[in-house]
């Protein structure tokens, strides 16, 4: 898979209910929006913003960076994705072979986690793919903020939980972690072009909805999702308080 075939989308929504303005916010002296750009570049020769609002459009031309106006009424950022897609295959004359939904909320992110997960593609079949991560952090066993996956034995998604999965059976919930290799779900997403299309035309599963996970939806219509694993530590951010607690960490 040649790197002029990937096209990177940074969907960011203005209107964050927990965060209003979220891709705006200053991060040491930089937009959000601005550092997932750049590190996002570090790896993608084409790179573009999905947002639905004039403000995020401009301060990222501002900074040299390139976007597309989408509709504010998508439901997700793989929606988003899908629009984008269309407007950038347009925009720039050509057709793209994958699309890699990078995480707006993810100033972070490290341009090996984009490089492992476009690695998947060199099989011509992977559909999509995502990143898992080995849980570290005891509490991260039972946070439904961090969905949980199981794997089959050639790396394929088998299901995500934002409960433990699996159970442990008679051992105590605080000894789970020492008696199973969980893995965590890092939400970094890659399409097969074909397939980003079709599955935006799918409706809510209800795996989908029990868990409010989206990916379940694709599982469910037989989709397989590939994995790579990462050991970087995913700092996403949704609220301002979050922004607060990186800089005491020491992450900028």
């Amino acid at each position: 898979m040649k790197n002029e075939d990937i096209l990177g989308i940074i969907p960011a929504r203005y209107g964050s209910t927990r965060f209003p303005g979220k891709p705006l916010a200053d991060i040491g002296g930089k937009q959000m929006i601005q550092r997932v750009y750049e590190q996002t570049k570090k790896v993608l020769n084409n790179v573009i913003v999905a947002t639905d609002d004039e403000r995020i459009l401009k301060a990222v031309s501002d900074f040299g960076g390139e976007s597309v106006m989408t509709s504010e009424e998508h439901q997700s950022g793989t929606d988003r994705c899908a629009e984008a897609l269309n407007l950038a295959e347009k925009k720039h004359g050509k057709s793209y072979k994958v699309v890699v939904n990078i995480q707006g909320d993810e100033p972070f992110v490290q341009p090996e986690q984009i490089d492992r997960l476009t690695s998947c593609f060199h099989n011509a079949d992977t559909e999509i793919a995502t990143l898992v991560k080995p849980l570290k952090k005891k509490e991260e066993l039972f946070d439904p903020n961090k969905p949980k996956v199981v794997l089959n034995a050639s790396s394929q998604a088998l299901y995500f939980s934002r409960s433990p999965i699996p159970y442990v059976r008679n051992i105590p919930e605080d000894e789970w972690h020492t008696r199973h290799s969980y893995l965590v779900h890092v939400g970094l997403y890659a399409y097969r072009t074909d397939v980003l299309r079709e599955i935006t035309l799918l409706k809510p599963t209800s795996l989908e909805m029990a868990e409010s996970l989206e990916q379940l939806r694709w599982l469910e219509n037989g989709y397989i999702i590939a994995t790579r694993k990462t050991e970087f530590e995913s700092w996403s951010i949704d609220t301002p308080m979050d922004i607060d607690e990186l800089k005491k960490k020491g992450v900028f």
